[in-house]
């Protein structure tokens, strides 16, 4: 993922990511012109003295003028809140939905990915620092100017089946995903988020409008390890997910990227899955990715199979029926089994889709409905 130019306009299964110059010798004029192509951002309200108030994500961060949101792409200028990487896309590619990963949402189908820089979570060890970090550690925000028709007809140029916001948070670069969102419907196309859960509320509702499935990240449970790990608390990510699958239409997946020594305890992991399954339902996807040291977390080792494969049985132990373990290719648990019967219904070698049995949404032995296929 080095920087490279970037095209006039987004080809087809590119994956690129754009860089400028590190030269700071920008005009004044420059600056200001700069200042008055800004995107006005979503879900703020103004406060005294010109500061204003995010409540785009449960940071709900209260602004100074001048100054920038905890994300670093969000800021007040003059008492109105703007988005820094609308229309900055440092990432697009057509990818398999399955990487996203979502299991039971429109499986076998391209999702056309796009991201901009910027998140509002610190991972030590996310492994798209380069563009998800680079606003907070650089002070930029970089990417190339692709709008959302751009992208959009780019998703339907490649046959993708939907548009998926990913590779960093999607909720602050909520303003373009709104919009691509928007034109995707009208053009038949579905959209995904993979995100950190974070969102606040009056996002979810927002969205839930033209938002058809998302993936979030439960990195585990408990509160500490949200805030030593990813400078954030666990209690928000628990209400998103309540919300979406209590008060909202869309299909809900949940991954856990399992830390060895961290997170992989049996306690945790059982209160994990019982969450899911008293909260979400049994038939929530539970996706158990395996673990590879990187970016600032690097004193680690990648996690043994064992502990993975017991993570599975916990979660089905606990009512869940569908756990899937991740970055993991060629294992059985990447596959799609009748919770019923017990039959293969769809049998899958990494992202790729080896054979689908699935008929009418159900399995095609016993009749058992499964949950999310045929979105």
């Amino acid at each position: 993922m080095c920087p490279v130019a970037a095209p006039p306009l987004i080809s087809a299964g590119v994956f690129y990511i754009v860089s400028v110059s590190d030269d700071n010798a920008i005009s004044q004029d420059l600056a200001v012109d700069e200042e008055k192509k800004l995107k006005e951002a979503v879900l703020w309200d103004s406060a005294e003295d010109k500061k204003v108030r995010c409540k785009l994500c449960h940071f709900r961060c209260v602004i100074d003028d001048g100054k920038l949101g905890h994300c670093s792409v969000r800021r007040n200028i003059g008492g109105v809140l703007y988005s820094l990487n609308y229309g900055k896309v440092c990432a697009a590619n057509a990818d398999p939905i399955e990487k996203k990963p979502l299991f039971h949402f429109q499986p076998g189908t391209r999702s056309f990915s796009v991201a901009t820089v910027g998140c509002n979570f610190r991972c030590v060890f996310c492994q798209n620092w380069q563009i998800s970090q680079s606003a907070l550690e650089t002070g930029r925000v970089d990417g190339e100017a692709v709008s959302a028709e751009q992208l959009v007809a780019a998703a339907l140029r490649t046959d993708c089946r939907s548009m998926a916001y990913t590779y960093t948070e999607p909720t602050v670069f909520m303003e373009l995903c709104r919009d691509c969102g928007r034109l995707a419907k009208d053009q038949g196309l579905t959209n995904v988020f993979v995100s950190n859960g974070y969102m606040s509320r009056e996002a979810i509702d927002m969205a839930a409008e033209w938002l058809d499935g998302i993936n979030v990240d439960l990195k585990a449970f408990s509160d500490d390890y949200y805030k030593r790990l990813c400078k954030a608390r666990l209690e928000p990510v628990l209400d998103s997910i309540r919300h979406i699958a209590r008060q909202t239409e869309i299909w809900l997946e949940v991954t856990t990227l399992l830390v060895p020594g961290e997170n992989d305890s049996d306690e945790q992991l059982k209160r994990l899955a019982e969450f899911l399954v008293s909260e979400a339902g049994p038939d929530v996807p539970w996706h158990i990715s395996r673990f590879h040291p990187q970016y600032k977390y690097t004193d680690a080792v990648p996690t043994p199979l064992a502990t993975m494969e017991r993570a599975e049985q916990i979660g089905k132990a606990a009512g869940l029926r569908y756990v899937y373990l991740g970055n993991v290719p060629g294992t059985a648990s990447e596959s799609t089994f009748c919770y019923h019967c017990h039959r293969l219904l769809i049998e899958r070698l990494g992202y790729r889709i080896i054979a689908n049995h699935i008929e009418d949404s159900k399995c095609p032995d016993c009749g058992t409905r499964i949950a999310g296929v045929g979105l």
